[in-house]
C-alpha cells in the first residue's frame, strides 16, 4: 500500500507539472497540496495510533480470557479428583436387617458386603437403577440368619 501511495503521489506531481505552465501557480499548488497532505497524514497517524491502542486492549483482554479459560479447564479437569478423593470414595450403608450404619470404600467390582453388626450379606447394585422390591413387602430375601423379617406376620 505504501508503494502504491508513493506511485500515486509521484504521478500527481508529474501531472500538475505537465499541465500547469505558470511557475508561481505550480509552486502555490505544490505548497497547498503539501499542507493538505500533512493534515491527511496526521489524521492517518492518529487513526493508526488509535487502532494500535485498541489492538493492545484486545490482546490484553484476550490474554485475560485465555488465563480464565485455562483456570476453568484446570478446574474441570480436577472435578473428579475433588469429588472422589484419591484414597477412595466412602459410601454409607444402612443394613436393611439391623439398621446398623457403616461405611465402605466404593469398589464397583464388589457385589456384596457383610454387615459388621449382624453379619448378614447385603447385595450391592452400583448401576444406580432402583429395582422393584420383591413381592414380599418387607424386602426380606429369606437368606438371612438372626432376622425376624422372614417370619409370617399373621401370628
Amino acid at each position: 500500500m505504501a508503494n502504491n501511495l508513493k506511485t500515486e503521489y509521484k504521478s500527481f506531481l508529474d501531472d500538475i507539472e505537465k499541465n500547469i505552465k505558470d511557475k508561481e501557480d505550480l509552486a502555490y499548488i505544490k505548497k497547498r497540496f503539501a499542507v493538505f497532505l500533512d493534515v491527511i497524514l496526521d489524521q492517518m497517524d492518529y487513526l493508526l495510533d488509535f487502532k494500535q491502542e485498541e489492538m493492545k486492549k484486545l490482546e490484553e483482554n484476550q490474554k485475560k480470557i485465555e488465563e480464565k479459560m485455562t483456570k476453568m479447564q484446570s478446574i474441570i479437569d480436577n472435578i473428579e479428583n475433588d469429588i472422589y478423593s484419591e484414597d477412595g470414595f466412602d459410601f454409607e450403608i444402612v443394613c436393611p436387617y439391623c439398621n446398623n450404619e457403616f461405611i465402605i470404600d466404593v469398589d464397583e467390582n464388589k457385589t456384596s458386603v457383610e454387615c459388621p453388626e449382624c453379619n448378614n450379606t447385603i447385595e450391592l447394585d452400583w448401576s444406580g437403577d432402583v429395582d422393584e422390591e420383591p413381592d414380599d413387602t418387607n424386602g426380606c430375601s429369606g437368606n438371612c440368619h438372626g432376622c425376624s423379617g422372614c417370619e409370617d406376620d399373621d401370628m
